[in-house]
Order: C-alpha cells, then sequence, then structure tokens
C-alpha cells in the first residue's frame, strides 16, 4: 500500500490515530481515505469526498476505492485564497483586489455554503461607515467574472446571500 505522500489527490489516513489531520483535509475539501484501525469502529462518512477501508485488505480493494473517490469527488479541492490576494483552485489562479479578497475570504471559508448579503457588506464598509447594496452588486459581479476562468461559480441564494462552489455546467 502506497502512503499519503505518494497519492497526490487522495490523502490516505489512518482512523483514528489520524482524526485531526481529517478534520484539516475536510475543511480544504480533499479527497481522503481512511484506514481503520484494527478493533476501532469506523468513522461515519457523509461526505462524497471520504470513504474507509479496513486492514487487510487487497491491493485490489484499496485501489478500487481510490478510483471510487476520484470518480464521486472530482477535483476535491477547495479554492484556496492567498494572503497576497492570490485565489487558486486546481492549478489555476487569479490576482484579486483587496476588496475583493475580504469578500472571498468568508466566501470561500464558506465554501459550498451561503455567504449571508449583510456579511459580505459588512465586509466592505471602512470606518464604520455602511456600504449601499449597489457597491456589494458590483464587487459581486467582478468576483463572478474572476471564479469563472478557474472552473468556479457564485450563485445568487435568493433573499440570503451567495454561494461560491464549482462549476458543473461544463465551463472551463
Amino acid at each position: 500500500m502506497q502512503g499519503p505522500r505518494l497519492r497526490r489527490d487522495v490523502t490516505v489516513l489512518r482512523w483514528p490515530a489520524e482524526s485531526e489531520r481529517r478534520e484539516l483535509c475536510r475543511e480544504r475539501g480533499l479527497l481522503r481515505l481512511l484506514v481503520v484501525e484494527r478493533d476501532h469502529e469506523p468513522p461515519i462518512c457523509a461526505d462524497v469526498r471520504e470513504d474507509w477501508i479496513r486492514m487487510p485488505a487487497t491491493q485490489r480493494d484499496f485501489q478500487a476505492r481510490i478510483a471510487m473517490l476520484r470518480a464521486r469527488g472530482g477535483t476535491g479541492a477547495r479554492p484556496h485564497l492567498d494572503q497576497d490576494g492570490i485565489l487558486r483552485h486546481g492549478r489555476r489562479s487569479v490576482a484579486v483586489s483587496p476588496s475583493e479578497a475580504r469578500l472571498l475570504h468568508l466566501l470561500v471559508r464558506r465554501y459550498g455554503r451561503i455567504a449571508a448579503r449583510e456579511e459580505l457588506r459588512a465586509l466592505l464598509a471602512e470606518d464604520g461607515r455602511p456600504v449601499s447594496r449597489n457597491a456589494l452588486d458590483l464587487h459581486i459581479k467582478r468576483i463572478r467574472r474572476r471564479v469563472r476562468p478557474l472552473g468556479l461559480t457564485l450563485r445568487t441564494a435568493w433573499g440570503r446571500g451567495y454561494v461560491l462552489e464549482a462549476d458543473d455546467s461544463g465551463a472551463p
């Protein structure tokens, strides 16, 4: 069996010994295969990016689990926004403005879930002065344009906010 360092797209972890590392991988949206240690119950895997196997298992079974994770999880990677304002997803990246970075920080942290409009407006406010709806709408429009080439989309959750997620429309 190959270890986690040899599989760049699927992280192999021992369960429960590496439970903290499992959580970090989950937060980053990484594909992960948990190898359940003897005499331990397997965890409940509610995420399509996670599966488990109990050893001893054949190499064929192990490879089948890896292949299934790849098929179910797609790229499996979450976008990442670094401190220099570079948004990365997969092998692609784009630079964003400081204002866009403030908004994207929350959107990336909530990847796949709703970021409330009012929370986003508060992030744009400087010196405690309120920001207009139009200012937020303009930033959202710019962010949509920037994330599209990364294979991401910023979807509107009407009346609630926005959701940053992978673009499943087949566009790059």
